[in-house]
């Protein structure tokens, strides 16, 4: 032997249902263990004498039959088994509600299931990690550690902050007892975001503006605590607009913030949303991803779908996504969320869509070493989702299966009820279970959908093409400048002279806002003023032949 532990398993009796027991044993065989199926309708005898031949560590039984029958059975089975249980092994249960009520009540089983449990508790059970159903147990409370539980399911995120406190709290307990979200990301209202410590600037009629309305740190304190009960989600929120590094501080102190969420070009002037200009938020910015890496806490850019929720070119959104990677790395964060939201903007195909993530990870796949590391976050595009509800569930589901191409680690859920008002704690809930059928049946086995040829060659387009404007970004660096893509001046010079474009910035006083784009082919691309489609190489041929005139 290997010297796995072992798990022998069975439908007892005249039980012949075993697909509850192959799946167990699949994930067992997930956590490690090595599995050994006896079949269906197998006795009592028959599983004890397996049992002992295998030297089992686990023995699963299951029945889903008559809950009178079953628990006569069971009381058979567990004096049967009275000797191997005195010795140490371990024993499980598994069948219908009625039976595993049974089954608790004969104290033998030291877990019993009912059919009601995501895969990710079995999981954490067999891997001999805290499971889900009591409240005292302690789940992973820092992101890598809870990704790592979970695997081989990513952990699920989900945005969550209703116009009152009283509400928010009330929403989030109902989120952790309903135990189906791993990261509550606590929406903040705007007037928090940028001014939560001057309160002469806070607008009383702009209070619950997109979010939850914190004025104190006894808010975030109490919202927090909210969320110690069910499964312990982990708990994080914007990074402001204004005061970076004092509210992260308060944020470690008081949410145990499991990660930050910080934009390199945007969340100032240039998007209305902040105090400072371009290139001094990209410095306060920078400083503050150097403050949360300086203490090991995880840092996410959420930064490319900002260009694509604009109609950015594809090319756009993978080369922002590779320097806020570039400029994470660069400024001490060693554990690096790839935020790869999908549907930005909304016509993209799903093939091109997949090709421009793609896109991505080959670019950001080289940074990593010892001190770097990146984490596969992927989530629904904002804008993308139909105002009918049952076609936006059905968007959701599907959007999701498709991430699960990309193997990302963290499924940020955008919740279905997105085009039609901020989602309540029940819509929460919901989303998280949509998104898990999808999640367990690509698990089970998804045909590889990027391999497809269309995909690849547009993926290898994508990676050739953001090479050239990252050296055109390069290009615009003072002498004198030996890292042009961490330095904030040329960074606010690339969207100022327009090699960084989107259309949704056209008048705007910090960018160029001339660039076109439309969908072709499920791509979107930069177009020529005879509305075709214009090659990278061109536009940027074009703005540097504009920059010399």
């Amino acid at each position: 032997m290997n010297g796995r532990k072992v798990v022998v398993a069975a439908a007892l009796g005249e039980c012949v249902h075993v697909a509850g027991v192959m799946n167990f044993l699949r994930l067992a065989e997930h956590a490690g263990w090595r599995t050994v199926f006896l079949g269906p309708a197998v006795s009592v005898k028959d599983v004890v004498e397996a049992s002992q031949r295998e030297r089992a560590d686990l023995v699963g039984v299951s029945y889903r039959l008559s809950p009178e029958t079953g628990e006569r059975l069971l009381g058979e089975f567990a004096e049967a088994a009275a000797d191997l249980h005195a010795a140490g092994t371990r024993f499980a249960f598994g069948g219908t509600p009625p039976v595993a009520e049974r089954a608790k009540a004969l104290g033998f089983f030291e877990r019993v299931f009912d059919g009601s449990e995501p895969p990710e508790a079995v999981l954490a059970y067999l891997k001999g990690q805290p499971g889900t159903g009591r409240k005292e147990q302690v789940f992973p409370q820092t992101m890598i550690e809870r990704i790592r539980w979970k695997s081989p399911f990513p952990i699920l995120r989900h945005h969550f902050g209703l116009p009152t406190m009283e509400a928010t709290v009330e929403g989030i307990t109902k989120i952790a007892e309903a135990q189906v979200l791993d990261v509550i990301s606590l929406g903040i209202d705007q007037d928090a975001q940028e001014n939560f410590y001057h309160p002469e600037r806070q607008d009383p009629r702009r209070r619950g503006a997109g979010g939850v309305p914190v004025r104190s740190e006894q808010d975030y304190r109490s919202l927090y605590a909210a969320s110690r009960r069910g499964n312990l989600p982990l708990m994080r929120t914007y990074s402001g607009t204004d005061d970076f590094i004092r509210l992260a501080e308060m944020y470690v102190e008081t949410i145990n913030i499991a990660w930050a969420a910080i934009p390199l070009f945007w969340f100032n002037q240039m998007d209305g949303r902040g105090p400072w200009d371009l290139e001094g938020s990209i410095r306060e910015h920078q400083q503050v991803m150097a403050w949360y890496g300086s203490r090991n806490i995880p840092v996410e850019l959420n930064e490319p779908h900002h260009w694509g929720m604009r109609d950015a070119p594809d090319v756009v959104f993978v080369v922002s996504a590779y320097l806020s990677a570039y400029n994470a790395r660069a400024f001490g964060v060693k554990d690096y969320l790839a935020q790869l939201m999908l549907n930005s903007p909304p016509g993209l195909s799903d093939a091109m869509d997949l090709a421009k993530m793609l896109a991505v990870l080959d670019m950001i796949t080289p940074l990593p070493g010892p001190d770097f590391r990146i984490w596969r976050q992927t989530r629904t595009g904002l804008l993308s989702y139909p105002l009918d509800p049952a076609e936006a569930r059905a968007h959701l589901v599907a959007s999701v299966y498709l991430q699960m191409a990309l193997q990302p680690n963290i499924i940020h859920v955008v919740g279905h009820t997105e085009a039609h008002h901020a989602a309540t704690a029940d819509d929460v809930i919901e989303a998280c279970k949509l998104a898990r059928r999808a999640i367990e049946n690509a698990v089970r086995g998804a045909p590889d959908m990027t391999m497809d040829p269309a995909i690849q060659e547009r993926r290898k387009e994508l990676t050739r093409e953001a090479g050239l404007t990252l050296n055109a970004i390069r290009s615009l660096a003072f002498p004198g400048v030996e890292e042009p893509l961490t330095d904030a001046a040329t960074l606010a010079r690339a969207v100022t002279c327009g090699i960084l474009d989107a259309p949704h910035l056209r008048n705007n006083p910090f960018a160029l806002g001339k660039v076109q784009t439309g969908i072709f082919g499920g791509k979107c691309l930069a177009i020529a003023e005879d509305g075709n489609p214009l090659h990278e190489e061109q536009r940027l041929d074009q703005l540097l032949k504009e920059m010399k005139k």
